[in-house]
C-alpha cells in the first residue's frame, strides 16, 4: 500500500520557483513524494531538509547527500536548521494534515472506518492519547475544542454526552467513541468527522503549531523566497491566508507614515489552487486541499 500520495504535487513544486543551487524545506516530508520531485530539480549543489515527526516515516528516508531527514516537529523550524548551520532558505513547502499512512493504519487512531485504539498523536511517542486526553479534560474544554476545531453543531450537548458515557466507562477504541456519538448527529452533518478533527487538532495543537510555522518560515526565508502551504480545512486556511496577507496572525498589517502596508509577502496565489477533478477521482482525499504561496519581499511595502 501506498504510504501517501501527495496532493497537487506538480503544481505546489512549481510554486516553489526551485534555484537549482539553493535551501529548501519540506516541513512534512510523509511518504516523500514532495520531497522527491525537488531533489530532482535541485542541482549538485543544492539542499533539502525534511521534517516529520512521525516515526513511521522515517522508513521513506532517501539516500541522497543532498537531503537530510530531521525527525522532529516542524514547530521547531529554525532550532533543528540552525543545528545544521542553515540560517535562510529559499523555499518552505507544507502539506498539511493527516498522511493517508495514518488514516489507513488503525491502530493510530486516526480513522473512522475501523477500530483500533484512540490515540490520535502524529507522533505516538510523545504527548497524550485521545483516550487520555478525554478522560482529563472537563465539559469546557471539550465544548471549546468541539465548537472551535470541529465546527459541530450543539457542541456543548454533545459534549456532556461524551464525557457522561466517559464517566460511566473510559472510552479507548475509535469504535467506542463513534458509538457514543452516533445516536447524536444531525443527518448529513459527517459528525464523526468533525468530532475527530476537534480532538485530533486539540492533543496535536495543530493550528498552534501551524503559526509557529508561518511566523519562523518568514523569518528564516531568503528575499525571493516562496513558501507554499496545502491545507485541507478552513481552520489551517484562514490562517495561512491571514498570515500572507498582512504578516502576523491578529490585526491588519502596520503601516508606514505614508499609509503603505509593511508586509513581508507578495502574494502569488489570489485565490488558492485546488485539485481537477481527475486529482480528485484519483485520489479523493484531495477534494478539500487548498495551496497558497507567498514570496519573501525585499522591502516591506
Amino acid at each position: 500500500m501506498e504510504y501517501h500520495k501527495p496532493v497537487l504535487l506538480n503544481e505546489s513544486i512549481d510554486l516553489l520557483s526551485i534555484n537549482p543551487d539553493g535551501i529548501y524545506v519540506d516541513t512534512t516530508f510523509g511518504g516523500g513524494g514532495h520531497s522527491n520531485l525537488i531533489l530532482k530539480k535541485l542541482g549538485s549543489k543544492g539542499q533539502l531538509f525534511g521534517f516529520d515527526q512521525d516515526p513511521d516515516a522515517l522508513a521513506n528516508n532517501i539516500t541522497d547527500s543532498r537531503f537530510t531527514l530531521i525527525p522532529h516537529n516542524f514547530e521547531h523550524l529554525k532550532k533543528f536548521l540552525k543545528l545544521n548551520k542553515i540560517e535562510k532558505v529559499d523555499g518552505i513547502i507544507a502539506d498539511l494534515g493527516v498522511s493517508s499512512h495514518q488514516l489507513n493504519i488503525f491502530k493510530r487512531g486516526f480513522s473512522i472506518r475501523g477500530d483500533g485504539p484512540l490515540d490520535m498523536r502524529m507522533n505516538p511517542k510523545k504527548g497524550v492519547s485521545a483516550a487520555e486526553w478525554l478522560n482529563q479534560i472537563d465539559e469546557f474544554t471539550l465544548t471549546k475544542a468541539l465548537s472551535e476545531y470541529g465546527e459541530v453543531s450543539r457542541p456543548k450537548k454533545l459534549a456532556q454526552i461524551i464525557l457522561t458515557a466517559q464517566n460511566k466507562s473510559p472510552i479507548l477504541t475509535t469504535k467506542e467513541l463513534l458509538d457514543v456519538i452516533e445516536p447524536h448527529g444531525r443527518k448529513g452533518e459527517k459528525v464523526f468527522a468533525k468530532v475527530f478533527q476537534a480532538i485530533r487538532i486539540s492533543i496535536n495543537r495543530e493550528l498552534e503549531v501551524l503559526e509557529h510555522l508561518l511566523h519562523e518560515g518568514q523569518e528564516i526565508l531568503s528575499y525571493g523566497g516562496r513558501f507554499v502551504i496545502i491545507s485541507y480545512h478552513s481552520l489551517e486556511d484562514r490562517r495561512v491566508k491571514i498570515y500572507f496577507r498582512e504578516g502576523q496572525h491578529n490585526g491588519d498589517a502596520p503601516r508606514d507614515k505614508y499609509g503603505n502596508r509593511l508586509t513581508p509577502f507578495k502574494i502569488i496565489t489570489r485565490k488558492p489552487i485546488v485539485p481537477r477533478p481527475k486529482e480528485i477521482e484519483e485520489n479523493p482525499r484531495s477534494r478539500s486541499a487548498k495551496l497558497r504561496a507567498a514570496e519573501k519581499k525585499e522591502i516591506f511595502i
